[in-house]
């Protein structure tokens, strides 16, 4: 089978990760503060952040709300992060940024040092990476054309900022209320406030209305040094006072000191929030020990897997893959507990463990399964956070974003996290409430669809859930996307089965089980694809699977030949539409090597990292390859990891192949370099595939499991044999519950299929 040319991975010298780093001859510039070995060295932050890639460089520690980071992008696609490694143009640092999204918001109190006098044009500096470092805990840049040195480390709610502005220059910062990232996309400032307090304090709020649709932050900005001057701007115009209120407003202070820290903290909530936030800066009194915190932090992270490896990009990939899968989802509380509901009330969490920035429909796919395995408490957390929002807002969340229903992508997947959590052994109370809210987010609620008419909650409870529920398909006549929706629900209705049987009500189990079974409604065995179906039952009209249109046809983000392998939950009922495993094979080869041209004026920008018509760069095809296993011929799954672990995954700025979609991305590197994956969350099984690594140490309950990997080599990319605890595992199949302190799962690779 002829696949896509896949770059020569060169060896370096054998390193292993964990406590020390035998025989290394690796090299890094990063800063030098971080010790060779430290895993740390092997986090680049700036992977992601060129091609569609859309992560940021600047300092957030893990799940951290402050994500203080450059803004070098505003306009477009590329500006959902605020940054993007080919600009040349550097607008200054806000606090608050998304990870990987395909669709941006945020980007909150931008901060710009400067020197000079003020003019009548907000000032704009030049990006340029000769002196900007970024890692973990850490980020410095230039800011150019002034020459000033700026350098950022956070806390979970507060950053610290320190500026060291040229000799017998004019100190000044601008701090711009009114910076938007997106505004071409429907990302508006609502209204904002600043306030002087003293010549040490600057307080501040500012409401904006994008995908977030109300989205309120307040900050207290604390610096070290007294403000000598200031001058407020609203609408263009001097404001008299310490007080500026409105829309465009910006404040300019200046500094006698060539050297000025500010403290800065956020809040959802309330000003009171903001300032009992900065009580997360109390035991510190510089920026190096704001680093030093948050890169022990980082590596406690980072060290829960170790690995081994002969190949230096490997280690750079992973270890930079798992730091971006714990960036989302973001603590949302104040250090108090409080939080903002799904409703936009004021409530408490004694347990402080409410998070926001849930890319459902992308991570339930990986990312999730990674964190039950490395996370199992947080993993928890989040599946009842989930729950909390559903019953906040009347239902489940699929893509949340600071208290508001984004109503983004498809169906209802926080089903699929819970489902995966209850099947694991994570969540073991209030079972009725959570069967409840799930059965009530999958059944069409006109109430709700009527009261978020216009808005993203809206899509939340979209009529293809009408459509599923009144003829058990979604016919293309009636709703956009109806095939992605119709076999996503399908899945998500299993899950609530899964929900219910563990649960213990049978009849819902049995009912939904049934539900499930709903994708052989868009399969037509003419074609051997999933395809539209009108109303009347006819298939639509001019059929062609290569075909894409992002915003009008029966696909999201994708065509036939990607979607219609979208039944994770039942892949051998899959193969026997088709007409058996052969027929399953002869199938998937087709995908992988069929052309890879996309046919369409309006075809989606998503459909990126083809081989074949299989597009690795969008969630929906990352359990593919891994369907080989259930056809006559496994042995195919492990050619075509083989190549999307060494084509797609670069230790580049434009390294990652699309979206990296707050950790999806990073996740199934992290589980197919480990060689595990996961097909189906909510059916707590793993499958073995094509490691990478030549030895990893997983941290679980009680000590570490461990993955041994035999007569690894590019050129060895097949498994010969697999034992789990000198067990043979013939089908390459083992359970969540195997995940065990002293466990050994040993992988025996070989050159012949």
């Amino acid at each position: 089978m002829v696949l896509l040319i896949y770059k020569h991975m060169k060896q370096i010298g054998y390193l292993v990760l964990g406590i020390f780093i035998m025989f290394t001859s690796c090299t890094t510039t990063k800063n030098e503060k971080v010790k060779e070995n430290d895993v740390l060295v092997f986090v680049d932050p700036f992977i992601g952040t060129g091609f569609h890639g859309h992560t940021f460089p600047g300092v957030v520690v893990p799940h951290g709300r402050v994500q203080i980071s450059p803004d070098t992008h505003l306009l477009g696609w590329e500006a959902c992060s605020g940054y993007h490694y080919e600009d040349t143009t550097l607008y200054g640092f806000s606090h608050t940024h998304l990870s990987g999204t395909g669709i941006g918001d945020l980007g909150d109190i931008l901060f710009l040092p400067f020197t000079g006098d003020v003019s009548d044009a907000k000032p704009v500096a030049i990006l340029s990476h000769d002196k900007e470092i970024a890692e973990p805990g850490y980020y410095s840049i230039n800011v150019n054309p002034w020459d000033i040195k700026a350098e950022f480390s956070a806390t979970e709610r507060t950053a610290w900022h320190k500026y060291s502005f040229p000799a017998k220059e004019k100190a000044q910062l601008m701090i711009d209320l009114e910076h938007i990232l997106q505004p071409n996309w429907g990302h508006t400032l609502l209204e904002s406030q600043l306030t002087v307090v003293d010549e040490y304090t600057v307080v501040g709020y500012r409401l904006t209305k994008g995908w977030a649709l109300n989205d309120p932050i307040w900050f207290k900005c604390v610096f070290d040094q007294p403000i000598a001057e200031y001058q407020l701007i609203k609408d263009d115009k001097n404001v008299e006072g310490n007080q500026a209120q409105g829309v465009g407003v910006t404040a300019y202070l200046k500094f006698s000191n060539q050297v000025l820290n500010s403290k800065v903290a956020i809040s959802s909530v309330d000003q009171d929030g903001a300032a009992s936030n900065m009580s997360e800066l109390k035991n510190h009194d510089s920026l190096e020990s704001v680093v030093a915190a948050a890169q022990k932090q980082w590596k406690q992270e980072l060290s829960k897997i170790e690995i081994e490896t002969k190949d230096k990009d490997v280690l750079t990939n992973f270890y930079t893959a798992l730091y971006h899968s714990k960036i989302a989802p973001m603590v949302w509380g104040d250090v108090d507990g409080r939080y903002r509901g799904q409703d936009g009330e004021i409530y408490t969490s004694l347990k402080n463990d409410r998070y926001t920035v849930y890319s459902l429909w992308d991570v339930f796919r990986s990312w999730y399964p990674l964190m039950t395995i490395i996370e199992p408490e947080r993993a928890r957390a989040w599946a009842y956070d989930l729950v909390d929002q559903g019953e906040k807002g009347g239902l489940l969340p699929k893509w949340s974003l600071n208290a508001n229903y984004t109503g983004t992508m498809v169906g209802y997947p926080a089903v699929s996290i819970i489902a995966d959590a209850y099947a694991k052994g994570l969540m073991d109370s209030i079972p009725q409430r959570v069967l409840d809210i799930a059965i009530k987010s999958s059944r069409w609620n006109a109430e709700f669809n009527k009261k978020h008419k216009g808005t993203g909650a809206e899509r939340v409870m979209s009529e293809h859930i009408k459509y599923k529920e009144e003829m058990g398909f979604v016919p293309r006549d009636k709703c956009n996307g109806s095939v992605s929706y119709g076999l996503e629900m399908a899945y998500y209705d299993w899950c609530i089965g899964v929900i219910a049987d563990l649960v213990g009500d049978k009849n819902i189990a049995k009912m939904y089980m049934d539900k499930g079974k709903a994708y052989q409604e868009y399969f037509d065995p003419n074609v051997k694809f999933m395809r539209g179906k009108n109303s009347d039952g006819s298939w639509e009209k001019g059929f062609n699977p290569r075909y894409s249109d992002h915003k009008s046809s029966e696909y999201i983000e994708g065509n036939a030949w990607q979607w219609t392998p979208f039944v994770p939950h039942a892949i051998d009922d899959f193969a026997h539409l088709l007409g058996g495993k052969e027929e399953l094979g002869v199938w998937l080869d087709s995908l992988f090597t069929t052309s890879s041209v996309i046919e369409g004026e309006n075809a989606s920008g998503d459909i990126t990292g083809l081989i074949g018509q299989y597009a690795h760069g969008n969630e929906p095809s990352h359990h593919i390859p891994f369907m080989y296993q259930y056809s006559d011929r496994a042995w195919r799954a492990q050619e075509i990891l083989d190549t999307v672990l060494y084509h797609f995954y670069e230790p580049t700025p434009a390294g990652i192949i699309g979206n990296e979609d707050c950790g999806q991305m990073s996740a199934w590197y992290v589980l197919n370099s480990l060689g595990i994956y996961q097909v189906a969350p909510g059916k707590a099984e793993f499958r073995v595939g094509r490691p990478l690594v030549d030895k990893a140490k997983l941290k679980v309950k009680d000590g570490w499991f461990t993955i041994l990997v035999e007569n690894n080599s590019p050129a060895n990319k097949y498994v010969k044999q697999i034992l789990l605890n000198n067990k043979e595992l013939e089908n390459g199949v083992f359970d969540y519950k195997d995940f065990k302190a002293n466990a050994i799962l040993k992988i025996t690779m070989s050159p012949d299929k």
